[in-house]
């Protein structure tokens, strides 16, 4: 398969290199599409088995061992007393945006495609600042290794995307000569 660039309305083409590691990324992103649909699921599911969401709440805090009397943690057991079907039919509605644009992006990575590797750098980067908030505020191996992962993806598809550019500029100068 080649990877093609315009530059002055002329196609250029060379053998893609990066297919293993965008692949690998667009299974990563189509997994956190995956992984929104499925919260968004039990969401619903709980709802219609009218769980107590608060009581939830908890449970989930406990589980993941972050402290149920810190400010925020009681914020998150306060907002989930108060969810609703509106409120829950509107995070529905956001994760199966979330989703699609995983699934986007992950199919755009799959083919190789230009502006899929842009729009994993923009958004890698745009959750790197509430990555490094929530690793500065709780340290954790969890975080650390979030905020790792995406670091690894939004540099490593910089560098295929530099790459690209780097060989659409060879391939011109190489036309024009």
């Amino acid at each position: 398969m080649t990877s093609g660039t315009t530059i002055r309305g002329q196609q250029l083409s060379r053998p893609h290199t990066h297919r293993a590691g965008l692949r690998t990324v667009a299974v990563l992103e189509a997994l956190k599409g995956c992984l929104a649909m499925v919260i968004a699921y039990a969401l619903v599911a709980m709802r219609r088995r009218d769980v107590d969401f608060g009581e939830a709440a908890e449970h989930i805090l406990f589980f993941f061992h972050i402290n149920p009397e810190h400010h925020w943690s009681q914020q998150v057991v306060h907002a989930a007393d108060k969810m609703s079907i509106p409120s829950i039919a509107m995070i529905w509605g956001l994760a199966l945006s979330y989703a699609i644009l995983r699934f986007l992006e992950g199919y755009g990575l799959w083919k190789q495609r230009a502006w899929a590797e842009w729009l994993a750098i923009i958004s890698g980067c745009l959750y790197l600042p509430f990555e490094m908030y929530k690793l500065i505020r709780h340290p954790n191996a969890f975080h650390w290794a979030i905020l790792g992962i995406n670091i690894l993806v939004v540099f490593y598809i910089a560098w295929v995307r530099w790459d690209e550019i780097a060989a659409a500029r060879h391939a011109a100068n190489a036309v024009v000569h």
